[in-house]
């Protein structure tokens, strides 16, 4: 994912894929061995973290801006879609999800909330579980603040929200299943 027409202004929002949403704090230009190298300064405030991304580097390094309209919408249908678990080694599923969460992809990112969501009960989640979908929830709602103008907080209920009725509906679809499996074999 080259992009390099990347511009950034001081004050925009910007992802970095292991970091996920900060804003440039400015543009500066320091000298390296005889050379001028310009530097994007994000601050990553909810991680009091501050970086510097060479401008040259930036795309290379996977620095975008928020996604798009369209982008988020792609998201919030997959939030909506059904869960795909795979019956993988847990280990591998999460290093999966860590890999889908650090690419920074919004409907990657949606694709980790899905899978690990469990229809309203969380004691059948692990630790690490539970830990994987904070991480992807913490990462997806800072995008969402920041392209809706609402607080991380707020974000984070929106897509829970979103969430749990897709759990609801998994929950009622699977039910509606058991019994018309149950009616066949009384039937039968």
């Amino acid at each position: 994912m080259t992009n390099d027409n990347i511009n950034f202004k001081t004050g925009d929002y910007v992802v970095y894929p292991a970091h996920g949403v900060g804003q440039v704090e400015g543009i500066e230009t320091i000298s390296a061995g005889g050379c001028e190298v310009k530097l994007y300064t994000i601050s990553f405030e909810k991680d009091r973290m501050r970086l510097k991304v060479p401008v040259t580097k930036a795309g290379d390094a996977g620095l975008r801006k928020l996604c798009t309209e369209d982008r988020l919408k792609d998201a919030v249908k997959t939030l909506k879609g059904r869960a795909r678990i795979r019956r993988t080694m847990w280990s591998r599923r999460a290093q999966e999800y860590e890999l889908k969460i650090n690419s920074g992809d919004p409907v990657s990112i949606a694709e980790v909330l899905r899978d690990l969501k469990r229809s309203n009960d969380d004691t059948d989640q692990s630790y690490s579980e539970r830990q994987i979908y904070q991480s992807a929830l913490e990462r997806l709602a800072r995008e969402v603040a920041a392209i809706e103008k609402i607080t991380e907080e707020k974000a984070s209920e929106q897509l829970e929200g979103i969430l749990g009725r897709a759990a609801k509906r998994a929950a009622k679809k699977k039910m509606a299943e058991v019994e018309a499996a149950n009616t066949n074999q009384e039937a039968a």
